[in-house]
């Protein structure tokens, strides 16, 4: 369920964002600012969590319980859901460490402890999936949440900073309309459910690899894109009967980093650092199997 990384980052303090240098040593900072604020930062977590995993108790596991039981999901949506999980476990992740931070925690510790947070969000939402009857806890989705935690971990340890950014775009598709209660009906459970409108990327940072000396902007950044189209049913034959065939789809586009863009307004660090899990629009080279390469002006 991706859509908790966006709740989590905006608690989370847009100052960690900056460009972090390289420490030799871990910084250690006074005890008074850790008892402040890990209380602080403890007590938001929770009921944060608490909110979201009620929410979707009540948004969208609604249907009958069964006992739990396992379920291999990976043939299904093209593989958009694992890209989900990894989307999400990733910023969850990233907002944890950066929010360590901003209580004192030393880097190292804070890259360490946080790091892991993603994976250990995403994974009672198997709980639900293992108790529905339609689907099924799935060993492929905590996988793609180990990844998005160990994803940022390893840039956090080479780096010190996040250099390759995963992104979600999305754009309503037709397809929510013909399976409603699957793809959603509101606009925000489209959102979440329809893998056909969503589109995730990876944004790198190539002006941090270039040497100091580099005119290059730091927030322009190149970004693959994955997609897919025509997902309504994972039965072949049935999704055949709408006329329907699904099919990947690739992309070469550009994204703009909103963290590089400078600001003294607080309140506009924290919504840039909010904003910054999406793909802004951008004109896009797509290639998939059915058409080949399309050109779109203006990709969502």
């Amino acid at each position: 369920m991706t859509i908790l990384a966006a709740s989590l980052l905006l608690v989370a303090r847009p100052g960690a964002a900056q460009v972090r240098q390289p420490a030799v040593a871990d910084t250690v900072l006074p005890a008074s600012r850790l008892n402040q604020r890990l209380p602080l930062l403890a007590g938001g977590l929770v009921v944060s969590y608490s909110s979201l995993m009620y929410l979707l108790s009540e948004g969208w596991y609604t249907g009958e319980k069964s006992r739990f039981h396992w379920f291999n999901d990976l043939p299904e949506w093209e593989q958009l859901d694992k890209a989900g999980h990894f989307w999400g476990s990733f910023h969850e992740s990233r907002g944890a460490v950066d929010m360590l931070r901003w209580a004192g925690v030393p880097d190292r510790q804070a890259i360490w402890y946080g790091g892991f947070v993603g994976f250990l969000l995403q994974t009672p939402i198997e709980l639900f999936d293992g108790r529905d009857p339609a689907y099924g806890a799935s060993a492929t989705d905590l996988t793609a949440n180990f990844l998005g935690s160990a994803g940022l971990i390893g840039q956090q340890l080479a780096w010190n900073e996040v250099r390759i950014m995963p992104k979600l775009s999305f754009h309503p598709t037709r397809y929510a309309a013909l399976r409603p209660n699957v793809l959603g009906r509101s606009l925000g459970e489209q959102f979440l459910k329809d893998y056909n409108g969503q589109t995730y990327w990876l944004a790198t940072d190539v002006g941090a690899f270039l040497p100091a000396t580099s005119r290059w902007p730091r927030w322009l950044q190149p970004a693959l894109g994955y997609g897919g189209q025509e997902m309504v049913y994972n039965d072949d034959g049935t999704n055949a009967a709408l006329g329907l065939r699904s099919y990947r789809q690739f992309y070469l586009s550009l994204d703009v980093d909103l963290r590089r863009i400078p600001t003294h307004n607080k309140v506009l660090k924290k919504v840039f650092y909010a904003l910054s899990i999406f793909h802004l629009p951008a004109p896009a080279l797509e290639w998939n199997p059915r058409r080949g390469f399309v050109a779109h002006g203006l990709y969502y």
